[in-house]
């Protein structure tokens, strides 16, 4: 099914994700060997297995008219070896975001725990705020048994052709990846949450001498196609070993 009759009949507008085929373009491929050249360009197996990444850098919160810079904005990252559902919260991650000195966004996820500003968050909650943001990580495990691969159809994005790739988790979750024709990188991820559909954009990628691992410098969010924030990264390490004391958030 094409990703265009997917989201009408999930009542989105075709503007917000359009992947319609364009024939003349398809190359003779198959979705899996689409993956496969993505996850060479991304890295290889360094790139599909790492152990932690931390990423540093400053962001952009758009509230209608107004941008709020928050001037430091760092994510931690350690990564479950396996991943069943794509949508759910695995491994540990932390977030935190500060502007003019101040905390703004601090989020953690230890393993079991959700905490952010206010304390811990009761588990529903923090299952259906994940959902809203986990889903990336699907890529990596895309060729693991239990995964299904489609080419979904072509697209644009940012001026770059792509294949559109449906990815299928093994508790039938869907997520949708765009990834450039002729270079392969994974320049685009869209998937439907419980604040809508949700897409986000990559580019101004980067590397290190020391890392097989390609990382994008820019990452740009939307819900229901209003752009609510980005991301820009300037710095990345990846499997440093990130203590678990670091998840896990106290209060006084």
């Amino acid at each position: 099914m094409k990703l265009s009759l997917y989201i009408v009949l999930l009542s989105f507008t075709l503007l917000s994700c359009h992947h319609e085929k364009r024939n003349e373009l398809t190359p003779n491929i198959t979705a899996e060997e689409v993956m496969i050249n993505a996850h060479k360009k991304a890295g290889g197996d360094f790139w599909k297995n790492p152990k932690s990444l931390t990423l540093k850098g400053h962001a952009n919160f758009y509230y209608g008219d107004d941008t709020l810079h928050n001037e430091i904005h760092n994510m931690w990252r350690v990564y479950a070896s396996q991943k069943q559902d794509a949508h759910i919260a695995t491994g540990k991650v932390k977030i935190e975001s500060i502007r003019d000195g101040e905390p703004k966004i601090l989020l953690s996820y230890d393993g079991n725990n959700t905490y952010d500003l206010d304390g811990k968050k009761e588990k529903s909650a923090a299952d259906n705020m994940w959902s809203s943001a986990f889903g990336y990580g699907a890529v990596r495990h895309a060729l693991d048994k239990g995964y299904k691969l489609e080419i979904s159809g072509e697209n644009m994005v940012k001026n770059e052709n792509t294949i559109t790739v449906k990815v299928t988790d093994p508790n039938n979750g869907i997520t949708f990846f765009d990834i450039t024709l002729g270079d392969f990188k994974i320049v685009k991820v869209a998937f439907d949450t419980p604040r809508g559909w949700h897409y986000r954009l990559y580019s101004n990628f980067f590397t290190k001498e020391k890392y097989s691992w390609l990382q994008s410098g820019l990452v740009e969010l939307f819900y229901n196609d209003i752009k609510t924030n980005e991301v820009i990264w300037e710095d990345f390490e990846v499997n440093e070993v990130l203590p678990d004391s670091l998840f896990v958030l106290t209060y006084n």
